[in-house]
């Protein structure tokens, strides 16, 4: 005994370091959005499940509201395999992952259900298959976001954006689709958003229904406007240096750990979006189902051929989500 101390360097301390996890791992995982979105309860399921189902092995630390830097800084770092983990919505993705430009065609799911219903099958998969060829591998899909136009006027027809000022995503699918559809899409940061709205500088956004309540555009804003012109999914990230660093047993406990993270993740979104309707409801704001969905389809068709034909293999990847999305 009195050699197993030496060599330990003696006492209770450091006998309690032999049940210690052999191989602990730390990890980072960040994000852009607040402590109360949808992403960061995402993120901080992910942990406590990887802690748990580890025994204490594996660790991640949660960064919130852009602490890592920007989507496009932590992609950039997670290709370089500088950043572990992320969840980032996919238009960021683009300038990186080329095929996920398919996504940002319009009017491409019917609901928020049916994207994740298919994102979540063997299509899905094809578009997770691509990450690793650009240093990243894809852990699971979150929800997919349903994206509104909000503001001062109700759409209920293509001819009602007609020289609407509308901020969207800057990503050229977001873009090109309000451009033909007459509206004026406005480039902007978002922080810049509700000032403009309130001084009349800006129409309108585009956004989510709970991200429209917590950010406060319901203060500025008459209308809610049920166009969903894009439905775009989001997902969990690692690094595929990272991953290529695991254990097998490693990568099952992640693996298993994203899994049941983003089903929690999903069923959280689909809360808040069902709180931020009834809460512009209760505060007056007038939401408009439109009423001839059909023109705002049929004016962005353009707009879908042009994305498939940018995107490498983008007719295989769409035609696989069309014939999926008739399933459902």
């Amino acid at each position: 005994m009195k050699r197993l101390k030496a060599i330990l360097g003696g006492g209770a301390l450091s006998l309690a370091a032999l049940s210690m996890p052999a191989h602990s791992l730390t990890m980072d995982i960040g994000h852009t959005l607040t402590t109360d979105s949808p992403f960061h309860v995402g993120a901080q399921k992910f942990a406590d499940l990887l802690k748990e189902k580890s025994n204490g092995e594996i660790k991640v630390n949660v960064f919130p509201h852009s602490q890592l830097g920007g989507e496009l800084t932590m992609i950039q770092g997670t290709v370089a395999g500088t950043n572990d983990l992320l969840i980032t919505g996919q238009p960021t993705l683009n300038n990186t992952v080329k095929e996920f430009l398919v996504f940002d065609a319009p009017f491409l799911f019917d609901s928020v259900e049916q994207a994740n219903t298919i994102l979540n099958g063997p299509v899905g998969q094809k578009f997770m298959d691509v990450l690793p060829k650009y240093g990243m591998v894809g852990l699971g899909w979150f929800s997919a976001i349903e994206r509104d136009v909000f503001g001062n006027r109700a759409i209920n027809s293509a001819d009602d954006m007609k020289g609407m000022k509308i901020r969207v995503i800057q990503s050229p699918g977001y873009v090109e689709s309000y451009n033909v559809l007459g509206a004026q899409a406005t480039p902007m940061a978002y922080s810049e958003l509700y000032l403009a709205l309130q001084q009349g500088v800006i129409d309108g956004g585009e956004t989510t229904p709970d991200q429209f309540v917590s950010d406060k555009f319901i203060e500025v804003s008459k209308y809610f406007n049920l166009t969903h012109i894009n439905i775009h999914p989001a997902l969990l990230i690692m690094s595929k240096a990272r991953w290529d660093s695991l254990s097998d047993s490693q990568r099952k406990i992640v693996k298993e750990s994203a899994d049941e993270a983003m089903e929690y993740a999903r069923a959280y979104y689909k809360k808040v979006y069902d709180e931020g309707m009834k809460t512009m409801a209760e505060k007056g704001i007038t939401i408009v189902q439109p009423g001839n969905l059909g023109s705002l389809v049929e004016a962005t068709r353009p707009v879908v051929d042009t994305l498939i034909k940018q995107a490498p293999n983008g007719q295989e990847l769409y035609d696989a989500l069309m014939a999926a999305k008739a399933k459902k």
